[in-house]
């Protein structure tokens, strides 16, 4: 079901095959906002563009179009892929690429431009950590992490302003600071921004 909070955020995916029509939570996904453009016989028509993996993108969309009907995305200015309409279902529709094209150059290429970025991607995942708050160590399950933090599910309640070490699941430690607690769920900003790359590197999927 579409709703508000859907139609504002894009879903990038490291996925080889192209996104599903009704897309579970089984591999991490970045949300950022992105309109992109259709063409198809010439036309131009404006899209939002829902979700992106490697083999094609599913894509909102505000005239008809068809199933087998050749298009060009423009993902932005300086990148075009050519592609053919799998599916149209109320105003979405799925784009199979011709070619997969690589993920992590197109996330690197957009964090540095004006006008793409209105927040640090949060990726969705779903992985153990341990938070070390003073003496204490408790289990946690991380919900999302950008470069600046992670909100957690815990059964422990945090006290916002402590500091913490969060060790995620083979990455290394990282100190922060409890931002907020509510519900069992619970924000952690940390102390120094992870680098892109190295955000990249733990997402992607091994073997």
């Amino acid at each position: 079901m579409l709703n508000k909070a859907n139609e504002e955020e894009t879903v990038f995916s490291f996925s080889t095959e192209m996104p599903e029509q009704d897309p579970r939570r089984q591999s991490p996904r970045i949300r950022i906002l992105r309109v992109g453009t259709l063409i198809v016989n010439g036309r131009r028509e404006l899209c939002l563009i829902r979700n992106v993996s490697a083999g094609g993108l599913i894509v909102h969309i505000y005239s008809d179009f068809n199933v087998g009907q050749r298009v060009t995305v423009e993902l932005k200015s300086s990148q075009s892929i050519d592609g053919t309409i799998m599916w149209v279902s109320d105003s979405n529709a799925g784009v199979q690429f011709d070619r997969p094209i690589d993920v992590e150059e197109l996330l690197s290429n957009q964090i540095q431009e004006d006008g793409w970025q209105p927040r640090m991607p949060r990726v969705e995942v779903d992985r153990l950590a341990t938070l070390r708050i003073g003496a204490h160590v408790i289990t946690a399950t991380v919900q999302d992490i950008s470069q600046g933090g992670v909100r957690v599910e815990v059964d422990t309640e945090l006290n916002p302003g402590d500091d913490v070490i969060v060790t995620l699941e083979k990455f290394r430690p990282l100190p922060g600071v409890i931002r907020w607690h509510h519900n069992g769920l619970g924000g952690i900003a940390f102390n120094e921004v992870l680098r892109f790359h190295e955000l990249m590197d733990w997402l992607r999927p091994k073997g």
